[in-house]
C-alpha cells in the first residue's frame, strides 16, 4: 500500500509516493525536510574552478596541430586584449581574469571573465559580448552560438578584430554586473 505525501517547504508544494515498508522513503523525507528548513541548503560544489595546471601543458596535449596553433593564437589575443594571463579552469577551460558571483538562490562561485576550450567538434569561446553581442557576431565570420558560447572551427574563419572587441565587451560588462572584483 502506498500513500501520496504532500509537503509544503520553501513556499512550494512537493509530493512523492511513500511506501511504508521501504525505509529509504522515510530517510528521503527526513533529509528533504531538513534541507528545506535550512536558510541556505547545501549547494553542489562548482566543478569548474581555477587550477594550478599549466596552460602550456594543456596546449601540448591537443593532438591536432592546427587546433593547437589556433588555441595558442587565441590565448595570445585574449591576454593582449584583456590584460589577464591565461589560467586553467577545471581540466579544459583556458580563462582570463575572474569574477565572483552570487545567484538569487544563494549559489555562489568564481568564473573566468572570458575563456575558451578546445572541444572535440570546435573551439568553444566563452564570451557574452555585452550589449553589442548580436551586432558583433554578425561581423565575426563563420561560427555557431549557444547561450554564452561561440563555436568556431578555426581562427581563419573569423575576424580576430571582432573577437577582440567581443572579449573586451565581455570583460567590461561582467565587471559592471559584478563590481569590486580584483
Amino acid at each position: 500500500m502506498s500513500t501520496v505525501v504532500i509537503v509544503h517547504a520553501g513556499g512550494k508544494l512537493f509530493w512523492f509516493l511513500y511506501t511504508p515498508y521501504k525505509l529509504n522513503n522515510f530517510v528521503f523525507l527526513l533529509v528533504f525536510l531538513n534541507l528545506h528548513k535550512q536558510k541556505n541548503p547545501v549547494m553542489a560544489k562548482n566543478k569548474t574552478t581555477e587550477t594550478q595546471a599549466n596552460v602550456a601543458d594543456y596546449f601540448a596535449a591537443i593532438s591536432n596541430d592546427k587546433r593547437r596553433d589556433d588555441c595558442i593564437a587565441i590565448a595570445k589575443l585574449m591576454t593582449a586584449c584583456t590584460g589577464y594571463e591565461a589560467k586553467m579552469w577545471g581540466a579544459s577551460i583556458v580563462g582570463f581574469g575572474s569574477y565572483n558571483y552570487t545567484y538569487d538562490s544563494g549559489h555562489s562561485g568564481s568564473a573566468p571573465l572570458v575563456g575558451f576550450s578546445s572541444r572535440t567538434n570546435a573551439i568553444t569561446l566563452y564570451l557574452s559580448g555585452g550589449e553589442e553581442r548580436e551586432a558583433l557576431l554578425a561581423k565575426l565570420g563563420k561560427h555557431k552560438t549557444g547561450k554564452g558560447c561561440v563555436y568556431i572551427q578555426k581562427i581563419e574563419d573569423i575576424d580576430t578584430d571582432v573577437l577582440v572587441h567581443l572579449a573586451k565587451n565581455t570583460v567590461e560588462e561582467t565587471l559592471k554586473r559584478f563590481p569590486n572584483q580584483s
